[in-house]
């Protein structure tokens, strides 16, 4: 594939990336018609790249039919109107035959989740991205970065030899190493997503980064869209002014190691009726008395387009 430019595929990634969640039924099957339902807002309201299977979506908690699943409905959903970032991962074999139904699904892009073998090489690293990264040398692919200590040489070797490896979704929460890793991967070789969502944005945006991931535009897509336009525009104290408004509900989804990340954000949308509260083992519903909090705060933001 040597001449694609994966123009179109950078520019999807310059802006809000959002994670849908994936909704349960009351059987606890997926419940595929609230997901077209859910993804179809976050079209409404102007999103442009959407990742099915990402950890907001309880990628680990699917099984491999589900996934490929919730990948075709989001391809038939977005249509024209967003590019698709599929979530693929697990063991070498299961990542590439994910990454290739991705591509015969129609998405255009495949997010590469960290491995989570316990013994992981920076060799070894470069080797599992790159033969997902050639299994489908027609699609952009996206590594998520988790590992504080793989260096940015290592993302340039990676580079070099795949050129359709175009994002890094960096997911350390440290803005100076974020700062280093990119500028010795490559600053512009890569589009730099700031992957731990609006509470890291502003930081990221500064050091370089042009996206950010989202798990928050599930439930007030105007809330992201409104930092990502403080951002494009240099406003620091206005994407600020955002943060201060999401800044509790971003704390509950991180707090004790991130337990309820995903409950947070069902239980709001629980909360405006949009889908069942329901995730599963090993997240947890919330409670009912930390309920009322989260609702609050849903109540409080705008729903639709932020202009």
């Amino acid at each position: 594939m040597s001449g694609v430019t994966f123009e179109t595929e950078r520019a999807a990634l310059a802006g809000v990336v959002a994670i849908p969640v994936t909704p349960f039924a009351v059987d606890g099957s997926v419940d595929l018609d609230t997901y077209r339902a859910l993804l179809r807002r976050l079209l409404d309201s102007g999103l442009g790249t959407l990742t099915p299977n990402g950890n907001t979506g309880e990628f680990y908690a699917l099984t491999p039919e589900e996934r490929r699943l919730v990948t075709e409905s989001a391809v038939e959903e977005a249509g024209d109107r967003a590019l698709i970032l599929a979530g693929v991962g697990h063991d070498l074999p299961s990542a590439i035959a994910a990454a290739r139904h991705a591509r015969e699904a129609g998405a255009r892009m495949v997010m590469v989740h960290q491995p989570v073998h316990p013994y992981v090489s920076a060799a070894g690293w470069v080797d599992y991205h790159r033969a997902v990264a050639d299994a489908v040398p027609e699609l952009g692919v996206v590594l998520y970065l988790r590992d504080a200590g793989l260096p940015g040489s290592r993302l340039a070797e990676l580079a070099g030899h795949c050129p359709n490896v175009i994002g890094v979704k960096y997911a350390v929460p440290d803005a100076v190493r974020f700062a280093a890793v990119a500028r010795d991967a490559g600053l512009d070789r890569f589009v730099w997503v700031a992957g731990l969502a609006e509470p890291y944005a502003p930081a990221y945006f500064s050091a370089g980064a042009t996206g950010f991931t989202s798990g928050l535009v599930n439930v007030a897509p105007a809330v992201s869209l409104a930092m990502l336009e403080a951002l494009r525009s240099g406003d620091h104290p206005a994407a600020m002014r955002v943060w201060e408004r999401i800044r509790r509900f971003e704390e509950l989804r991180a707090a004790h190691g991130s337990a309820d990340n995903v409950s947070v954000v069902k239980e709001a949308l629980a909360a405006l009726g949009l889908c069942r509260r329901d995730v599963r083992p090993p997240s947890r519903t919330l409670p009912e008395a930390e309920r009322g909090e989260i609702a609050a705060i849903a109540a409080g933001w705008p729903t639709g387009r932020s202009r």
